[in-house]
């Protein structure tokens, strides 16, 4: 390494004074170093100080109205995220209360910080979590008394338009304890039961219908109060209080399903819990969906295991496979059957997938799985069903097979070639050009082409079907 790098090796023999003139030389005309500098002078005389340096920037901030331009945003970021860092390095360790107290000021300053700063990038965002980190870590230090403590979360989710308190109850559970959660849940099933007020109801005065009006603001009542419920339901390991935050619809979503499923399994409830489960698989069944359903099967499997239903588990398992060509199904299945009988049964289920009517779906799997040879029948036998478009899985099965079934993966690359062509997709010309250079390349390492066209005839034909497809057959020409 050379020795002008900027290295702390490289600097400290510099010495102090020479270190410090570069500093207030580097320092110099910005506001933010300054005052980074100053916080560190301030940690250098002992935790109290570094609390009214704190205070004294933290009232600057709250006090700013000046627009944080996109340009300053990383600055202002970097500048809040030094400040965490001098609390848990210089206060927390010396002053654990105060350390808490400073970060829950912290917090407080999201909404003046959000409100003048556009943070799509999120790192404001990043910074707040960071300071309820913080918070979690300091949590088994406090002295601070539950109920207090429990008096102080309930203020703060109050107004957490910024989210910058999502998850203090988790953060602050140890520190809350069994009593502080219960007078948390009394205060928030206090709230939450309350008559609306004027300022709640001034919220939707742009509803016209009274009767809509209220309910809008219940719901939104019950949605702010019931996020909180459910997270002390959670920490209670409550699971009746905490399902009964959700609707009955609500629970047989695929999205809630599998999360109540695995609360009802951990406290022995195994028949509620596969109950929950039937109610979102009998929503999802027969309907396209555009989510992933992992989670839903995971639970139901979990279910019938927990309930020695190990029969019903494997035909599920199998039936799936067939279904969707599920290759993690099929794998779970094989898994559980006796030595012999495994190798049987995925005999036939590769029989199964080569006689499936979605050759594309059916290619995935076997390159997936792998079964190579398989794939390479299956692309032999309909190569006309190839979907050129799918390069997304035609590419990378073509680069499988290119080995051992060179005539194969030339089959692939010439349906990716003609869609393109067919289609006049452009941007795609290069990749069309090389995937013909590839299959040219193969042409050598092709013995018999059986039924299907040689490389020279199928060019003849390609050029014979576009020939006007200039910008493609440029990059033939050149190799590009």
């Amino acid at each position: 390494m050379s020795k002008t790098s900027l290295t702390k090796k490289n600097l400290v023999p510099l010495g102090a004074e020479r270190l410090a003139d570069l500093l207030l030389e580097v320092t110099k005309g910005s506001a933010a170093l300054q005052r980074r500098v100053r916080l560190e002078l301030s940690a250098n005389q002992g935790a109290e100080e570094v609390v009214l340096d704190l205070r004294k920037r933290y009232g600057a901030l709250r006090r700013a109205t000046g627009r944080v331009s996109w340009r300053k945003r990383r600055v202002l970021a970097k500048e809040l995220g030094d400040l965490i860092g001098l609390i848990e390095a210089h206060v927390v360790p010396e002053a654990p209360d105060d350390a808490f107290e400073l970060l829950w000021e912290f917090l407080h300053l999201a909404p003046g910080i959000h409100e003048r700063t556009d943070d799509s990038s999120g790192h404001i965002t990043e910074v707040m979590r960071r300071a309820m980190a913080a918070v979690q870590a300091l949590a088994p230090r406090l002295e601070i008394g539950a109920n207090v403590l429990a008096e102080r979360v309930f203020e703060a989710l109050q107004d957490n338009g910024y989210a910058a308190f999502d998850g203090v109850i988790f953060a602050l559970a140890e520190a809350l304890g069994p009593d502080g959660l219960e007078h948390l849940k009394g205060l928030a099933q206090a709230a939450e039961a309350a008559p609306l007020t004027a300022a709640e109801l001034a919220r939707y005065a742009f509803v016209r219908d009274t009767v809509r009006q209220t309910k809008m603001a219940q719901e939104a009542r019950g949605l702010s109060y019931g996020i909180m419920l459910k997270d002390i339901a959670d920490l209670q390991n409550d699971v009746d209080a905490y399902m009964a935050r959700y609707s009955a619809e609500q629970l047989t979503y695929s999205t809630i399903a599998p999360d109540i499923a695995a609360r009802l399994l951990a406290a022995g409830r195994a028949d509620e819990a596969l109950a929950v489960v039937e109610g979102a698989r009998a929503r999802r069944g027969g309907k396209e969906v555009f989510y992933d359903d992992e989670a839903l099967d995971a639970a139901y499997l979990a279910c019938l295991g927990a309930l020695g239903r190990h029969e019903a588990a494997q035909a599920y398992l199998w039936d799936s496979f067939c279904q969707g060509l599920n290759a993690d199904h099929l794998r779970k299945h094989l898994k559980a059957l006796p030595d012999f009988d495994d190798i049987e049964a995925e005999d036939r289920a590769m029989e199964l997938v080569a006689a499936h009517p979605d050759l594309n779906a059916a290619l995935a799997f076997f390159v997936n799985w792998p079964a190579l040879d398989h794939a390479a029948r299956l692309v032999l036998a309909r190569p006309e069903a190839l979907d050129g478009g799918r390069y997304e899985l035609l590419s990378p099965a073509a680069e499988a097979l290119d080995a051992r079934a060179p005539l194969a993966a030339s089959l692939i690359r010439r349906a990716m070639i003609s869609w393109t062509l067919a289609q006049g997709r452009s941007k795609r010309y290069g990749y069309a050009a090389e995937h013909l250079a590839q299959c040219f390349e193969a042409d050598a390492r092709i013995e018999d082409y059986a039924s299907h066209p040689s490389h020279t005839a199928y060019l003849r034909g390609l050029e014979a079907a576009f020939p006007r497809k200039a910008g493609f057959w440029n990059l033939v020409r050149n190799g590009d």
